[in-house]
């Protein structure tokens, strides 16, 4: 038997139970932090179906609030570990699963942090990621969290429609851009579904939709992760000029990248929204070789 078919099953909050809660610690949800509590109790047992997660994973949940998603995650999985960066949240979180799912309390962890900024991650290495991200600051979460622990081996969040579109999108899209670019640095990733705005209090004036990834090795390079992020930075900053242009400061100079480019076998004429990752690490390769033989490097 699995964990999840031997745990007592958690109570998951009501609507009324997300604004008793919000009410009694004097939690009004602010725009500046990106607060909208998931009030759908069938919504966030969904979220724990797609993302996949079982009896082994030891999940890192961003931005829990008052414990909607929290609660539905704890009795399936072996740790949730809860990056909070409201302290009152925070500091309330344990004692509402102490109410809720009082033998699954000691699965959690709550750590008082602002998630893009936390450097480490106290107890057993994460496995997975699953949360409902504040749209304000849901890209560059996901990509720090991807960098920073190399042992997430899936994912599964709910951000803006919008960002949703923006992270799965693929070459030539109109929507593929340079989040798109760097989410495929470490993973695999697809749109998983959309959620609507009224399973959220307050209701937000945009819809939501989940996004699944699913870790891969990065792509075979000689540089840096930051060498080709730069390049991709660089490459969708002005995303209508050609990479001659776009990358023409990078390099020095237009014929330096024109250069670059043929090497890496990409037609400078290109823009970036044509692009997958793996062009994009060769561009970054013959950059940094170009560099390494150029005049400043040989000192004339």
């Amino acid at each position: 038997m699995t964990r999840s078919d031997t745990a007592d099953p958690a109570r998951l909050l009501t609507p009324a139970d997300v604004r008793r809660l919000a009410g009694r610690l004097g939690v009004r949800p602010t725009k500046t932090l990106g607060q909208n509590f998931v009030i759908d109790a069938g919504t966030v047992r969904r979220i724990v179906r797609v993302s996949g997660v079982g009896a082994d994973d030891v999940v890192i949940e961003v931005g829990p609030g008052l414990g909607s998603l929290t609660l539905a995650l704890l009795p399936h999985v072996r740790r949730v570990t809860a990056v909070e960066i409201d302290p009152t949240l925070a500091a309330a979180l344990p004692g509402t699963v102490r109410e809720h799912a009082p033998d699954l309390a000691g699965r959690l962890e709550v750590v008082t942090a602002d998630a893009m900024r936390v450097t480490a991650i106290p107890g057993p290495e994460p496995t997975a990621l699953v949360a409902n991200l504040p749209y304000n600051v849901a890209v560059p979460v996901v990509l720090h969290l991807l960098e920073l622990l190399p042992s997430l081996r899936r994912g599964l969040v709910m951000v803006q429609a919008e960002v949703a579109d923006r992270l799965a999108a693929g070459p030539g899209s109109r929507t593929y851009g340079a989040p798109s670019v760097k989410a495929a640095w470490y993973a695999e990733v697809r749109r998983a579904g959309s959620i609507g705005r009224n399973v959220f209090w307050p209701a937000p004036n945009v819809d939501s939709g989940l996004v699944e990834l699913r870790r891969r090795p990065a792509p075979p390079a000689a540089v840096s992760r930051a060498e080709v992020f730069a390049v991709i930075d660089a490459a969708f900053a002005q995303r209508r000029k050609t990479l001659r242009a776009a990358l023409a400061a990078l390099a020095g100079s237009a014929p330096a990248a024109e250069a670059a480019l043929r090497a890496a076998g990409v037609d400078p004429s290109t823009r970036g929204e044509a692009l997958d990752i793996v062009a994009f690490a060769r561009i970054a390769e013959q950059l940094a070789a170009g560099s390494a033989t150029g005049p400043s490097a040989s000192g004339r």
